[in-house]
C-alpha cells in the first residue's frame, strides 16, 4: 500500500510552506513520527513527521520549492508493501566502511549531513561546515551544541575575498523596470541572501499593503497613573509571579476593553462582507533570533490584567526558546506590537492579515506637558507614550478608528486596573 504525505495546516492564514531540508532519501526505511522534512512558513518552522512506519518511495518536492497546504510532499510505502522492500542503509550507515570511516567514493555521493534547524541556522551564521561537526544528536543529527564546539575548535578564518560586483535588481518585470531601480554592488558591500522565512515574510508584507488600504492615527498617552500603579506593585508582583510587570499588559488590557465597544476593529474582510468576530484573540509581536513572530493570547477579554501579563510572559519565553506550536500562532483577531525600550516616538506597523487593525507602542519618555494645577496652567514632567493605530480603510472609517484609540487612551490615563 502506498500513501501520500501532504503539507498539513501549520496555522490559520498559513497557505503554503517552503521545503528547506529533506531529512530522508528515497528508499530509506522510516518509523512513525520520524521527521521527514523541514518546512518554513511565515509563522513557524516545522518538521513534518512520518504518519506510519514505511519506506520512502518518491520525494515529490525539491528543496527550496514552495508547496501549498495539502500539497503532496512524498509517497510512502506502508504495510505489506513496505515489508517486502529490502532494507536500505541510512545515509549515515552508507557513508561508513566496515572500519567505521567513510570511503572516498562514498564521501562523494553522500547526502548532506543531518542537522536540526537550529544547528543549521547557527552553522550559517558562524560559517561552520556541518560536515566538520561531530554529530551527537539522535539518529546521527548535528545539534546546536555540536556546531558551537566546531566553531570554537576551528582556527581563525582568513579574510574572504570580496565578491565581484554584480547587478541586483528590484523584483519586477525586467522589460519594464527603470534603470534607477537597479543597484551596482560595490567592493566592500555585504550581500546577505534572503532566507526562505525572510522571503515569505516579505511577500506577505507586500500582500498586506496591496490588499489593505492602510490608514494611521496616533494618540499621545499620559502614563503617569499607570506608572504610579506599577511602581506600587512591581516588587510584590515579581515576588508572587516570578517575572516583571511591564507596560505591555496594560496596553493589551486597554485595547481588549476598547475592542468590546468597537467591534469593527476586531474584524476581517471576507469578499464583499465585513465579519465582526465574537472572540477576542490578541496577537502580541515578539522579536526572536529568527525574526518577528506573533503568538496569540486567546480569549483575552476573559483574562484579568495579571492573567494577560502571565500569558504574554509565557508566550514570549516560548517564542524565544522556539517552543511555539502552530496553534500558538493562529487565530489572532487584533495585534499589539511592542518594539521595546528603543521603540522611538511612534511608528505605523503593517496589518497582520486577515485582521483589520494593529496597535504599535512607542517608547515611554518623560516630557514637559501643560496641565492644570490648582486652577492654573503649569508645565509638568509626565511619562508620555505614543500609540499608533494602523487600520484597514476597507472595513474601518476614521471615526470608529479614532473612537477606539481615544477609548484606549482614556482607559490608560484613568489606570483603573486591578492588581
Amino acid at each position: 500500500m502506498s500513501m501520500t504525505v501532504e503539507l498539513p495546516a501549520l496555522g490559520e492564514s498559513v497557505v503554503e510552506g517552503t521545503v528547506t531540508r529533506w531529512l530522508v532519501r528515497e528508499g530509506e526505511r522510516v518509523h512513525r513520527d520520524q521527521p521527514l522534512v523541514e518546512v518554513t512558513t511565515d509563522k513557524v518552522d516545522a518538521e513534518i513527521p512520518a504518519p506510519e512506519d514505511g519506506v520512502v518511495e518518491k520525494i515529490l518536492v525539491a528543496e527550496g520549492e514552495t508547496v501549498p497546504v495539502g500539497g503532496a510532499l512524498l509517497t510512502l510505502a506502508v504495510g505489506a508493501e513496505a515489508a517486502a522492500i529490502p532494507a536500505t542503509p541510512t545515509p549515515s550507515e552508507a557513508m561508513k566502511s566496515p572500519g567505521g570511516r567513510a570511503t572516498a567514493q562514498q564521501s562523494t555521493t553522500s547526502q548532506p549531513p543531518r542537522a536540526t534547524p537550529v544547528a543549521r541556522r547557527l552553522a550559517d551564521a558562524e560559517g561552520v561546515d556541518l560536515e566538520a561537526a561531530e554529530a551527537s544528536g539522535p539518529g546521527g543529527r548535528v545539534t546546536k551544541a555540536d556546531v558551537a564546539r566546531a566553531a570554537a575548535a576551528r582556527p581563525p578564518a582568513s579574510e574572504t575575498p570580496r565578491p565581484a560586483p554584480r547587478r541586483v535588481a528590484a523584483p519586477a518585470d525586467p522589460a519594464r523596470r527603470p534603470a534607477y531601480l537597479e543597484y551596482q554592488i560595490q567592493p566592500g558591500d555585504k550581500v546577505i541572501p534572503m532566507t526562505p522565512l525572510r522571503r515569505i515574510v516579505a511577500e506577505h508584507m507586500v500582500l498586506s499593503k496591496r490588499v489593505s488600504p492602510h490608514v494611521g492615527t496616533v494618540a499621545e498617552i499620559d502614563l503617569g497613573n499607570v506608572v504610579r500603579l506599577r511602581d506600587q506593585h512591581k516588587r510584590a508582583f515579581r515576588e508572587q509571579h516570578g517575572f516583571n510587570l511591564t507596560f505591555l499588559p496594560f496596553v493589551v488590557h486597554a485595547a481588549v476593553r476598547a475592542l468590546r465597544e468597537h467591534p469593527r476593529l476586531n474584524a476581517s474582510v471576507l469578499e464583499d462582507a465585513i465579519v465582526e468576530k465574537r472572540a477576542i484573540h490578541i496577537g502580541v509581536a515578539v522579536e526572536t533570533e529568527k525574526g518577528l513572530v506573533v503568538p496569540v493570547v486567546r480569549d483575552a477579554d476573559r483574562l484579568s490584567l495579571v492573567g494577560l501579563a502571565a500569558a504574554i510572559e509565557d508566550l514570549g519565553n516560548r517564542a524565544r526558546a522556539r517552543q511555539l506550536s502552530p496553534d500558538d500562532l493562529s487565530g489572532g483577531t487584533f495585534t499589539v506590537s511592542n518594539p521595546g525600550r528603543h521603540g522611538n516616538l511612534y511608528g505605523f506597523a503593517i496589518i497582520n492579515q486577515p485582521q483589520v487593525g494593529i496597535l504599535r507602542m512607542g517608547e515611554v519618555v518623560k516630557r514637559p506637558v501643560v496641565r492644570e494645577v490648582d486652577g492654573e496652567d503649569a508645565i509638568v514632567i509626565r511619562p508620555i507614550m505614543h500609540l499608533a493605530l494602523s487600520y484597514d480603510h476597507r472595513a474601518v472609517d476614521g471615526a470608529p478608528a479614532n473612537a477606539f484609540l481615544h477609548e484606549v487612551r482614556e482607559l490608560l490615563e484613568g489606570a483603573e486596573f486591578e492588581l
